[in-house]
This record gives structure tokens, C-alpha cells and sequence, in this order.
């Protein structure tokens, strides 16, 4: 299966909180979309890995991905090395991904920027065809992703790009709170933390809508980007 976008998380719900919106919209229209969770976000404060697992299938469901899989890195410890990044190369040479979404360069949580250069780095090193890579026994070949963004998280970072998400909003909203152990919930009664608050999941939605109100739509997702953004022709922009 070939992939228009791979969005890339280092946590389970890292996609579904960035840049689920871009994802649904992309999908509405026709594009193949999946996700690579890089860890199965097992230190995290509340739930399971395995019930992460459960969630991270359910809002895959609802986003209507094609497939999701999980490269069971240590959370907090993997690190941007040759065996890590050859597992996702192997990725990247598996589907070949058009665009590749990955995490925030600078974050609050360690694993964010590692994950951010970690893809970074990986997503390069795929195009080169001396890096030799199996899946199934069988050699691949090389690949590179057109273009690398990375998602915006916990800090307001300046977007370098910004998507109209209008009308997709909602489906971002159900594919968070798929993830019932991690967010606000007044049913659960495990340790608080700073994304399990009310604030924490309002902000989904006035951080959307502040993009938006930037570029005058109703709601809007920001992503940085690696090289300048080219269009073809200045009315390109909206």
C-alpha cells in the first residue's frame, strides 16, 4: 500500500492532538493517510500501554486511516540512532509517503523534539539507496518523502504553514477523546496531569480557532516546515 501522508507521533495521541484535522480533511478528499506511532506511550501518568493500544485503534477508526502501526520504541529512552532510525526507514520504504507529518521540533516533553529529528533524520537517510533495508526477506528500495512537517504541541510555535480545517474540527474533538485514560475525564479518578485537565482539551479548539481567526477561516492547524514553502503561483495562497 503507497501512502499520500504518514503522520508520525512519538506517543500514541500525539497525531490525533496536532494534526488530526489535516488528516481528516485530506481523507475526506480522497488521500491515503496512515499513522506511525514511534512508542506505545507506556510512562505516561495514567491508562496503560495496553490501554493506549485499544485507544489509539479506536481513534484511528474514527479519523478513517488506513493503517496504523507501532515501532514499540522505549518511551522516554529511544534515541536517534542507527537501529532506530533504520525501523522507520523501514517504514517510510514500506509505503512511501508523499508528505511525512512528525512532531514539534521544540517541545515540552523530551520525546517530542527527539521524535521530531529522529523522523527528520530518518526520512533523509530513506533516500539513500546504499542504506540497505528487508521487509519480508525482501530487499527495498529507497524513498524519500517530498516534504517534512512538523506539527505544532504544547508550545505556540510560529507555523510556517497553516491548514483550513473548517468543518473537521469536530472529528479531531472524537479522535482525542478516543483516548479516554489520558484526557479529561470526570469519570476518572487516576492522578491529574497537564493534558487530563478541562483547560488542557478546551485548548484544542481555541488554539483552531485563533489559527483560523489568523487567516480567516473558522478553524486552522499550523505546522513548521524544514525548506521554504513554494507555491506556483502567489494566488495559490488563501
Amino acid at each position: 500500500m503507497k501512502l499520500d501522508i504518514l503522520a508520525i507521533g512519538a506517543h500514541p495521541d500525539d497525531v490525533e492532538l496536532s494534526c488530526s484535522g489535516t488528516l481528516a480533511k485530506e481523507i475526506a478528499k480522497g488521500k491515503i493517510v496512515g499513522i506511525l506511532d514511534l512508542t506505545r506511550g507506556e510512562l505516561g501518568t495514567r491508562g496503560s500501554a495496553e490501554i493506549r493500544d485499544v485507544e489509539a485503534a479506536n481513534a484511528a477508526r474514527i479519523l478513517g486511516v488506513a493503517v496504523r502501526e507501532n515501532l514499540k520504541f522505549k518511551d522516554g529512552f529511544f534515541k536517534n540512532d542507527e537501529a532506530h532510525q533504520k525501523a522507520i526507514i523501514k517504514i517510510i520504504r514500506k509505503y512511501k509517503p508523499e508528505v511525512v507529518l512528525c512532531n514539534a521540533v521544540d517541545d515540552r516533553h523530551i520525546d517530542h523534539g527527539k521524535g521530531s529529528k529522529l523522523a527528520s533524520d530518518a526520512c533523509f537517510l530513506s533516500g539513500l539507496r546504499r542504506i540497505e533495508t528487508t521487509l519480508e526477506d525482501e530487499p527495498q528500495e529507497a524513498w524519500r518523502p517530498k516534504h517534512v512537517y512538523h506539527y505544532i504541541q504544547w508550545k505556540n510555535l510560529t507555523p510556517d504553514v497553516v491548514v483550513d480545517i473548517s468543518g473537521y474540527l469536530d472529528k479531531k474533538i472524537a479522535s482525542v477523546k478516543a483516548y479516554e485514560s489520558q484526557f479529561f475525564n470526570l469519570k476518572s479518578d487516576e492522578p491529574q496531569t497537564p493534558i487530563s485537565s478541562n483547560n488542557f482539551l478546551q485548548s484544542i479548539t481555541y488554539r483552531a480557532q485563533d489559527l483560523g481567526r489568523l487567516i480567516n477561516v473558522e478553524h486552522a492547524e499550523g505546522f513548521t516546515s524544514e525548506r521554504y514553502v513554494a507555491v506556483d503561483s502567489i494566488f495559490d495562497l488563501i
